[in-house]
């Protein structure tokens, strides 16, 4: 059981802060913090804000999406966080988060798939599983449905598979393509750091 280090143990307050928010305020905190469409328009202007790109994160549908996605937070962000530092961690995280919203977004403008609201940190844990599964590849790990070991690299192929296999199957509900977003900006931060392509060979980047 790992321990909680800072920024995760923030991570966890804000989203469990802004689903406590929602069971209060309902859709008028849904109107200003999640993320929606570029163009979408209500009462008073455009819905899409520019803060949505991070706020979104915060907030989620029901207490199992909330569940699972403080659950991985806890699991894999405690580990990484603790690997890289607080200050890496935080740049990992707002990596994942806005790429997870701008896949989104230029996603549901080239028409993939119906544009609306979207919400949750899943964007964020599917990076952190990516990162995982980077840093240790062979790590076995237990799921829980079904219950049985298997190694972190294989795991996410698979949660990415799934993501990519709904996504193109249109199944409707979840932002699949967001999972996706957030993988991609967490490998590219991770190539970013390490100075390799597509980023140029100048040998690892150092956070201070």
């Amino acid at each position: 059981m790992p321990r909680l280090p800072p920024v995760t143990l923030a991570l966890l307050w804000i989203i469990s802060g802004g689903f406590l928010l929602q069971l209060f305020m309902g859709d008028a905190l849904l109107r200003w913090f999640a993320l929606w469409p570029v163009g979408a328009e209500v009462t008073g202007g455009s819905a899409f804000l520019p803060w949505q790109l991070l706020s979104y994160a915060a907030l989620h549908g029901d207490f199992v999406h909330l569940f699972f996605n403080g659950l991985a937070l806890w699991l894999f962000g405690s580990v990484i966080e603790s690997t890289w530092g607080a200050r890496r961690f935080v740049h990992f995280a707002i990596a994942c988060v806005v790429a997870a919203a701008l896949t989104q977004l230029l996603l549901g403008m080239a028409g993939v798939f119906r544009p609306g609201p979207t919400i949750g940190i899943s964007g964020l844990t599917y990076g952190l599983l990516l990162a995982y599964g980077l840093l240790f590849p062979n790590q076995r790990l237990m799921l829980l449905i079904p219950p049985v070991p298997i190694k972190a690299k294989y795991l996410v192929l698979i949660f990415g598979g799934l993501a990519l296999f709904m996504g193109l199957s249109g199944a409707g509900g979840i932002a699949h393509f967001a999972h996706l977003g957030g993988m991609l900006g967490g490998w590219l931060m991770i190539r970013y750091w390490q100075g390799r392509p597509p980023f140029g060979r100048r040998g690892p980047r150092v956070i201070r």
